[in-house]
C-alpha cells in the first residue's frame, strides 16, 4: 500500500505572505494585528469596572466592521536570566553571597522546570476583505463577498502590490486608526505589529512546544491600570 505524501504545513495556512506590516491572505483579504496592553479588572473599584465595561460596549458598537480579540499564552523564556545569574555568581568574591546565588539559581531552575511561567499577550486583529465585482458572464451580483475569492483575483490584487492593493491597505489603515482610538479611550495602549513580529507570532502559535525566540515588545510605558 503506497504511503500518502506528506503535505507542507504552509498548504493548510491561509496566509499568502506578510508585507507592509500586513497579513495578506490567499483569498485576497488583509489583516493587521495590534498588540494591546492589559488592565487588571479585578483591582478596579466597582464604579471603575462599570465605566470600563460601558466604554468597551461603546467601542464595539462604534465599529461598522468585525474585529477579532484573542489572548496568546506562551511559556516565558528565562534562559537569559539564568545565564546572567551565573555570570554574577562567577564574579562574586564573597563566598557566602556566592553560595546564596547558587541556591537561588538552582531554585529558580527547578521551579520553572516543574511549573512553567506563562505570559499572556493581548491582540486585536483588524480585517479588510476586498469586494470583487463580477466580470461578464459571472453568476450573481458579486463573485464573493468577505469569503473565499478566486486564486487569480488574489494574485493580481496582492502579489503584484499594485494600486488596488495600496487602496485596500489605506482603508485597512483607517480601520486600524479607528480601533486604536477606541482602545485609547479605555486607557489601553496598542501598537501595530511589524513584519518580523507577525512572523514570530505565528511561529510561536504553530510551534507551542518550542522555546520562543524573543519577547514581543509593546510600548515601553507601563500599561494603564
Amino acid at each position: 500500500m503506497a504511503q500518502a505524501k506528506s503535505q507542507p504545513t504552509q498548504k493548510f495556512i491561509n496566509i499568502e505572505t506578510v508585507q507592509e506590516n500586513t497579513l495578506i491572505l490567499k483569498n485576497g483579504g488583509l489583516r493587521q494585528i495590534l498588540m494591546v496592553s492589559g488592565v487588571n479588572f479585578d483591582l478596579k473599584s466597582e464604579e471603575e469596572q462599570g465605566l470600563l465595561t460601558y466604554a468597551y460596549q461603546n467601542f464595539l458598537n462604534s465599529l461598522n466592521f468585525s474585529v477579532q480579540v484573542f489572548i496568546h499564552s506562551r511559556r516565558l523564556n528565562i534562559e537569559d536570566y539564568l545565564r546572567r545569574l551565573e555570570g554574577i555568581q562567577a564574579q562574586e568574591p564573597n563566598e557566602l553571597l556566592k553560595t546564596q546565588l547558587t541556591g537561588y539559581h538552582d531554585f529558580v531552575q527547578s521551579f520553572v522546570s516543574q511549573n512553567p511561567i506563562m505570559s499572556k499577550t493581548f491582540f486585536v486583529v483588524v480585517p479588510f476583505d476586498p469586494v470583487f465585482l463580477p466580470t461578464k458572464g459571472g453568476a450573481g451580483i458579486f463573485n464573493k463577498i468577505f469569503g473565499i475569492f478566486g486564486k487569480k483575483a488574489s494574485t493580481s490584487a496582492n502579489s503584484e502590490m499594485g494600486p488596488q492593493f495600496q487602496q485596500n491597505l489605506q482603508q485597512l489603515t483607517q480601520r486600524v486608526d479607528e480601533v486604536i482610538g477606541g482602545l485609547n479611550s479605555m486607557g489601553l495602549r496598542s501598537v501595530l505589529l511589524a513584519n518580523e513580529e507577525i512572523v514570530e507570532l505565528f511561529y510561536n502559535l504553530y510551534n507551542p512546544e518550542s522555546i520562543e525566540k524573543k519577547r514581543l515588545e509593546i510600548a515601553r510605558a507601563e500599561p494603564a491600570q
